[in-house]
């Protein structure tokens, strides 16, 4: 059963989580409007495999970027600082695989039915906290 969730601009859809995959993997498929771009952060418990399904991502994992088309993918180790972004004129769309299971726990609890509406970011803080993540600075910024 899927659910999906607007969290910080971006619309994420939890395919698979630690519920029916024994807390092994999350499976998250996002879509990213023209613009719209993470935070630098790091995950301290999970890797993330990001995989191209439309548009274009561009993808700063430590100090090295790489813009990523359709049917291209990106390993982000665990404990690097990263960003994501669709910063072309079109929206983005791509497969998120984590692994542990965490980053589902996060859109869930944090995420919101309404794209106008703003996150929880006390609760959006308390969690990423709880999952091992952490933000490295503000939407704009560059690990």
């Amino acid at each position: 059963m899927t659910k999906s969730f607007w969290l910080l601009n971006n619309y994420l859809t939890i395919v698979a989580d630690r519920t029916t995959t024994d807390g092994k993997y999350d499976l998250i498929e996002g879509y990213f409007p023209p613009g719209a771009q993470t935070p630098p952060h790091r995950h301290t418990r999970y890797s993330e495999q990001l995989y191209v399904l439309e548009g274009e991502f561009t993808v700063w994992v430590d100090k090295n970027k790489v813009v990523l088309g359709a049917g291209e993918s990106a390993f982000i180790p665990m404990g690097t600082p990263h960003v994501v972004a669709a910063l072309g004129d079109q929206p983005a769309r791509g497969l998120v695989v984590a692994a542990p299971s965490a980053f589902a726990q996060l859109i869930e609890a944090t995420g919101t039915q309404n794209q106008n509406e703003a996150p929880d970011m006390e609760l959006f803080n308390r969690i990423s906290t709880e999952i091992g993540d952490e933000i490295l600075g503000a939407p704009g910024d560059l690990p």
